[in-house]
């Protein structure tokens, strides 16, 4: 298996994880859920870096609003963390698809 095969395989795996998760959100440790988000914060910005597109220090950038639900997990409902993990996935496989169309 090729270096971006993998890649691909474990950003799809992921996109998975973030899904089961928030499918399970009231089952969630607090430690579980902020680990999510924070290897969610990481993979949008090396995607991002790879693409070529830099963040953005808008209050609308889905980074910033990611930063916040971690730093305030303990006070989420189920409803709120399950709606992280998803908007998470979805800008992840949204930039999948982008590099994806780049090779």
């Amino acid at each position: 298996m090729v270096a971006s095969e993998k890649n691909v395989s474990l950003t799809t795996d992921f996109i998975a994880e973030l899904i089961r998760a928030a499918n399970e959100a009231d089952k969630l440790s607090a430690f579980e859920i902020k680990r999510l988000i924070n290897r969610s914060i990481a993979a949008i910005r090396d995607m991002r870096e790879e693409i070529g597109t830099p963040g953005s220090n808008r209050v609308k950038d889905v980074v910033i609003d990611l930063q916040v639900a971690a730093a305030i997990v303990d006070n989420l409902t189920a409803a709120e963390i399950r709606d992280t993990l998803i908007d998470a996935a979805d800008v992840i496989r949204t930039l999948k698809i982008v590099l994806d169309g780049k090779e």
